[in-house]
């Protein structure tokens, strides 16, 4: 029994496209609307060999970040495949070479996500600088014996410099919010903004500098290989004592075992993670720590971003296919 389904009246006409992760119900319609499609039914995370075998023929692939779409994956569906269309930002998960050898085309959901993200962003500063696991599970689990005034004291945010590793869309959206709370921003990106963009946050010309300066440090930056583990035990050292981390970027640009020694030490006073190596595996040691703020890589996740989101995917296809060149186009 194949563990995926078609729609779409007039099948034989339109072009075939395979969905490998369900879609809010809005795109899924507007997908039924425009294409012969084949869905992941399961919504279980496909391996690539699988991912071959049920989109043989497609000439549009929908993935998302949680897809390997390497070369060899691209190969084997060459030459009925035409596009990638990514639910995401980030595109390190594809094999653009490939692609550009091939003449796939490759989109993604650039703009229409940094609000969604900055609020969970501030979720997570606000949840790990206010200890929200450990008072929620005091509540929760009736624990609570009252109001006392040394209880579950945490940082207050007013005053603080927060540290953006990454400046771009998401990091000034987070930045922005951040001045709400009367916090001071500095920055570390690849090069400086300029002044009107900067909005008056401090640029650091690397990561270190970037650490020493910052109360709270928020990872924003963009997901490459070249950034993984870079927030190890020597920038988590460089931190004031008493710091707070979070990171709304990638897992891997953080190296858990630096992050949980500081963590266990005290050194780092609390972490607000939504990201992490090896996802959904994450490093169990985190479920162990009372100070870290664990949330399931939900920084997209409002019915209205991702209804954005797979807007962007469908009207570049159609741009396209009209031969035209969407602004979402990567390759």
């Amino acid at each position: 029994m194949r563990s995926e389904s078609h729609t779409g009246s007039q099948a034989g006409q339109l072009e075939r496209a395979y969905v490998c992760r369900r879609m809010p119900p809005e795109v899924e319609a507007a997908l039924q609307a425009r294409f012969d499609v084949a869905l992941n039914e399961s919504d279980a995370l496909l391996p690539p060999a699988t991912i071959a075998e049920r989109a043989r023929g497609a000439s549009v692939l929908f993935v998302t970040a949680t897809e390997r779409v390497d070369g060899q994956l691209l190969r084997q569906l060459s030459p009925a495949l035409k596009t990638v269309a990514t639910l995401s930002v980030g595109h390190d998960h594809i094999d653009l070479a490939t692609a550009r050898e091939l003449g796939i085309d490759v989109l993604h959901t650039p703009d229409v996500l940094s609000d969604a993200c900055a609020e969970i962003a501030m979720m997570l500063l606000l949840n790990a600088a206010r200890r929200g696991f450990e008072a929620d599970r005091m509540v929760r689990s009736a624990q609570w014996p009252g109001w006392a005034p040394t209880q579950l004291l945490g940082k207050g945010l007013v005053g603080k410099r927060l540290g953006i590793f990454g400046m771009g869309r998401i990091g000034r959206a987070i930045a922005a919010r951040a001045r709400a709370f009367g916090m001071q921003i500095h920055y570390h990106n690849r090069s400086r903004l300029s002044p009107d963009m900067e909005d008056g946050a401090t640029f650091q010309p690397t990561l270190e500098a970037l650490c020493r300066h910052s109360d709270m440090l928020m990872v924003a930056a963009p997901g490459s290989p070249q950034l993984k583990g870079a927030l190890d035990a020597a920038h988590l050292a460089a931190l004031p004592r008493g710091a707070v981390v979070a990171n709304i970027s990638r897992g891997d640009i953080v190296d858990d075992d630096a992050l949980i020694d500081a963590l266990t030490s005290g050194h780092v006073f609390a972490a607000g993670l939504d990201v992490f190596a090896n996802e959904p595996h994450i490093d169990a040691r985190y479920r162990e720590l009372d100070n870290v703020f664990l949330s399931p890589h939900i920084g997209s996740a409002t019915e209205e971003t991702r209804n954005a989101m797979g807007w962007l995917l469908i009207d570049g296809l159609a741009a396209l296919r009209r031969g035209e060149r969407p602004a979402n186009l990567i390759s």
